[in-house]
């Protein structure tokens, strides 16, 4: 059958219609692949032909507020293996296994891994020495790295706090894990082009991608701070035997952590040579106890606020305890304290007269101002770890757990939550947020990056009833129970802690909790320092035990911080066998059959030949403890 032209025209139109299409088709996909996919493909296939060697940043310096650096990094070299380009994995193996005291199978598994670079058994941060012996036996395929290892140079100073990092150089606790991203940097590489099976494909360049360091990050603890209360510590630790021994030196005014530490100890760089639990607890955040009388503080500060007592003027009876709902209170003192005021409470740190201003509170606004000065929750400080702490439930809170609550007792928290609550009813009413971290600053530059401001929760309490407060618990260390914490020449105020251990759902006998948590000046809070020390052998109250201590932590402290000796400051109500500040006289010029005469009450230390006085130490008008000795030195001018 012949076909017309015309429908042999139709079939040429569309086939050449249909052909035209398909190259537009074929056009626009290589166009879409070209233009569009193009630099995806690209990267795609440069990963099939290159190979990355990594080098690790450099972890971001740790340093505390004056710039001392209390960790930073160290570069070590390691070793690592390219398994396609090793021709004789056998032989290899033999030779590194003697120099990086490996197995040679282990050794061997690994470099015969069908990866693209693997790391060598036991090559990992090894000694320069060590280094140049693997490099001097020139394996193809085994190439030295520069790696990085994390040194703490003051060894466990601040261990808790520092925390520590793990094998690939990552924060595992402390500031260390919880600032990770921000101090561990960027990882840099080494690319190279390789064939197919691995092997470096010649005439092609290597290409450096260098690392970015990490941020140094400044803490606002001072290491001369952090020094002097792990000095004390490990000073009770040997006196008294304790469990363990917690302190913390705090800013009351910016909510900034000054020092803390615990016992016991470890060293962050050496962290596997102790019990997981003495790394892994930060008892200052973590353990969680009755706070005793220290806890009184509150109390006082929400009657004050809410004006149920005035501490001059009210009057009560301790006769030794107090009956609430047919339960029997006792005062820590057997006997009691017979009629007094309530500040004479307050110096006496009476459970009587705590329980009378709970009771007048009411368990609402007890447990209202409890919770404002954040008890029951995290203060949010920077570390990982912080427990809640434990309050009775409102609902549940009858009349002996209201007196309870008032003086101590059937509460839990955190050594934190006191310190951060302390610190708000003294600083002028404001709950400051505690934290670690001050600023962070550009590895090279060393300029600010970010800085954190101090952080306001909220008012607790009035600038007025704060100012009560302060009184109050200076008269505590000048008259009452705080006096082995009296500086001569500065205002201390502070408040005791004696609680009693639970164990197994019931109080030990013999087992205490003794705390002093106490701050200076008192006019104008520049440092508090809270110290509970856990069962200590012998003496168990608060008073004789951890006020020694938080003296000695606030008196070194002050020199350091250049604060200035207060005038007005409260006479201290001594008692045997209590010594007195006496000032010491002015020997210069006087005889020495003078001397030895008038000033028996002091033992004179005389040295020299001469006939007067020509030099003595501690000089005139300084204040001494009385007997203590004056060095007196004779000369003939």
């Amino acid at each position: 059958m012949r076909v017309s032209g015309v429908t042999v025209r139709r079939r040429i139109f569309i086939a050449l219609l249909l052909g035209s299409l398909l190259f537009l088709l074929l056009i626009t996909r290589l166009g879409y692949v070209q233009l569009w996919q193009g630099p995806s493909l690209r990267e795609d296939a440069e990963d099939l032909w290159t190979r990355d060697i990594p080098f690790e940043a450099k972890r971001g310096r740790i340093l505390d507020r004056n710039g001392e650096v209390l960790a930073y990094n160290i570069s070590v070299p390691s070793v690592m293996a390219i398994p396609a380009q090793i021709q004789d994995k056998p032989d290899a193996a033999r030779k590194l296994a003697p120099i990086l005291k490996a197995e040679e199978q282990k050794i061997l598994k690994e470099i015969s891994r069908r990866e693209r670079i693997v790391r060598v058994p036991k090559g990992r941060r090894i000694s320069e020495e060590v280094a140049k012996q693997v490099q001097a036996l020139n394996i193809p395929g085994i190439r030295l790295v520069e790696d990085s290892q994390r040194y703490y140079p003051n060894g466990s100073l601040a261990a808790h706090v520092l925390g520590f990092t793990g094998i690939d150089n990552q924060g595992l606790t402390g500031v260390e894990r919880i600032y990770n991203e921000k101090l561990q940097g960027k990882r840099g590489h080494v690319t190279y082009g390789a064939n197919a099976a691995g092997q470096k494909m010649p005439g092609l360049s290597e290409r450096f991608i260098p690392p970015v360091d990490g941020q140094d990050l400044y803490l606002t603890i001072d290491a001369d701070i952090q020094r002097i209360i792990e000095r004390e510590l490990d000073q009770a630790m040997a006196v008294y035997e304790p469990d363990d021994a917690i302190s913390i030196a705090f800013s009351p005014k910016t909510g900034e952590v000054l020092g803390m530490a615990s016992r016991p100890n470890y060293d962050p760089g050496h962290y596997k040579d102790y019990p997981v639990e003495t790394y892994n607890r930060n008892l200052p955040i973590w353990k969680t106890y009755e706070p005793g009388s220290t806890f009184k503080i509150i109390t006082l500060a929400a009657a004050l606020e809410d004006k149920k007592v005035d501490l001059n003027k009210d009057m009560f009876n301790d006769p030794g305890s107090i009956k609430v709902a047919g339960a029997t209170l006792r005062c820590w003192k057997r006997g009691g304290h017979g009629q007094q005021t309530f500040l004479e409470g307050v110096q006496n740190s009476c459970n009587p007269g705590f329980v009378l201003l709970g009771q007048r509170l009411g368990k609402d606004r007890l447990f209202h101002y409890i919770n404002q000065f954040g008890f029951g929750k995290r203060t949010g400080i920077d570390l990982l770890g912080e427990e809640n702490g434990v309050l009775f439930k409102l609902s549940r809170v009858g009349p002996v757990e209201l007196a309870t609550t008032a003086f101590g007792q059937g509460v839990s928290v955190t050594p934190i939550q006191q310190v951060q609550a302390v610190g708000a009813a003294i600083n002028g009413g404001k709950l400051m947020k505690p934290h670690l971290a001050k600023s962070w600053h550009d590895p090279k530059t060393g300029k600010t990056v970010q800085e954190n401001k101090p952080q306001s929760v909220r008012r607790v309490i009035s600038p007025e009833t704060s100012a009560e407060v302060r009184q109050a618990l200076e008269s505590v260390v000048a008259n009452g129970t705080g006096r082995n914490a009296y500086i001569d020449g500065y205002r201390v105020g502070g408040k005791t802690g004696t609680a009693q251990v639970v164990e197994n759902g019931v109080y030990s006998k013999s087992k205490h909790i003794v705390s002093f948590i106490g701050f200076a000046p008192a006019d104008d809070p520049q440092i508090l320092v809270y110290t509970a020390i856990n069962n200590p052998k012998g003496i168990q109250f608060g008073g004789l035990v951890a006020a020694p201590i938080v003296r000695n932590i606030l008196e070194s402290s002050l020199h350091h911080m250049k604060v200035p000796p207060r005038t007005q400051q409260m006479d201290k109500k001594y008692q045997y066998p209590d010594k007195k500040i006496v000032q010491v006289p002015n020997l210069i010029g006087m005889e020495r059959k003078d001397i030895t005469a008038s000033y028996y009450a002091f033992p004179l230390d005389i040295a020299g030949s001469g006939t007067k006085v020509s030099y003595q130490s501690p000089q005139p008008g300084t204040r001494i403890e009385e007997g203590a000795t004056i060095r007196v030195y004779l000369g003939d001018k």
